[in-house]
């Protein structure tokens, strides 16, 4: 960006060899925290003084900046809290339960958001069930702001359009489509749920296009013990599907993502316990139908029957049930469609919402620096 300044950093070493494998993640988190702070350090130097910071602190970076900027006001984006009960871990009884070591693990974890959380002056988390898995002492100096989505951009359009050459395809908004997105497919975001329930939505649906976007990493969890988990569930039902209609993407352009977002007549989004998807409100923006997994942070932003639809997570059954009828009734979710996009207009439009609500921020920090 024009008058931005970049200034890059990197770590000068690596983990120390047979250091606690509870304590690995914690010296990783110091060394970027240590390299950063000798960066600003430099920075500071040659005559920099900030008046405020602002930060993610889930990599580290934030653990010394107080320490060379004692003056500035630290912001902290706190994304998610972590829990060995009641959140993501151990919430899908397919995979066998966290164990002690696994427990333990993960409560290190925690250790550089803690820290972070103490030196902030101010806090923000973009949701309030995300904001509810901070310590009380904590959320009592973080405020609710959404990154934001723009709205002018997320749009309805009905002359969008998506062809697939190689595969003799173009899809329009009114065909019968069905999308399903994720970073990368795995059981965080429900892609095994949203696979079992496949073979009788396409049953019943004979028309019915399905367009799933995903990687074959994993952002969230553990691996699979071989393999994908795209491969793994796709090899579960695919003798029940008929493969001439089903279009895996693989990850794609931002554009594209939009165009089938504005096309799709029934969009599937589904999620452990876990930090919201950008994608579901994305969706929204555009008057997609979402059925969604009837978990806490979806339920922060959807309300049944009203912006959306949902259903239990574990309820393949109910999900294609559900997805089924609004791909054979468009026409009775209409008023859903609009409501989608009202909401991420009044609670979450990049302009006249979240900006502004950061520009209020700001204006606190300077006048209590």
């Amino acid at each position: 960006m024009e008058n931005i300044r970049v200034v890059g950093y990197e770590a000068a070493r690596g983990n120390t060899p047979g250091v606690h494998p509870w304590a690995q993640e914690f010296e990783t988190k110091v060394i970027r925290g240590e390299a950063c702070a000798q960066m600003a350090k430099r920075l500071q130097d040659a005559g920099f003084e900030p008046d405020v910071i602002f930060a993610h602190p889930g990599w580290g970076e934030v653990l010394f900046l107080k320490a060379v900027f004692p003056k500035a006001r630290l912001v902290c984006l706190m994304e998610y809290f972590y829990r060995p009960q009641g959140q993501d871990m151990g919430f899908d009884p397919e995979f066998s339960a966290p164990d002690f070591t696994e427990q333990a693990r993960l409560i290190s974890k925690n250790a550089n958001l803690l820290l972070a959380m103490e030196a902030m002056d101010h806090g923000v988390s973009p949701m309030p069930w995300q904001a509810s898995t901070l310590p009380v002492w904590a959320q009592a100096k973080t405020r609710l702001i959404h990154d934001g989505i723009d709205t002018s951009v997320c749009r309805p359009d009905s002359t969008a359009q998506l062809s697939l050459p190689d595969r003799g395809i173009t899809i329009r908004p009114g065909d019968e489509v069905l999308t399903f997105v994720a970073r990368n497919l795995e059981p965080v975001r429900g892609y095994h749920i949203f696979m079992r329930a496949l073979p009788e939505i396409m049953a019943t649906r004979p028309n019915l296009k399905v367009f799933i976007v995903g990687g074959q990493d994993v952002s969230y969890g553990h691996r699979p013990p071989s393999g994908s988990y795209r491969e793994r569930y796709l090899n579960e039902v695919v003798s029940r599907l008929d493969p001439s209609r089903v279009f895996f993407l693989g990850k794609v352009s931002y554009p594209v993502f939009l165009r089938l977002m504005q096309i799709t007549r029934c969009h599937v989004y589904l999620t452990y316990p876990f930090v919201l998807s950008w994608s579901l409100l994305e969706a929204m923006s555009v008057e997609a139908v979402v059925v969604g997994s009837r978990t806490a942070p979806v339920l922060d932003v959807i309300e049944h029957g009203k912006n959306g639809l949902l259903v239990d997570f574990f309820d393949v059954a109910g999900l294609a049930k559900q997805v089924c009828d609004v791909l054979a009734y468009p026409e009775r979710y209409s008023g859903i469609r609009q409501a989608a996009r009202q909401t991420v207009l009044e609670r979450f439009d990049l302009q006249d919402v979240s900006l502004p609500a950061y520009a209020e921020l700001l204006k606190e920090c300077y006048s209590t620096r």
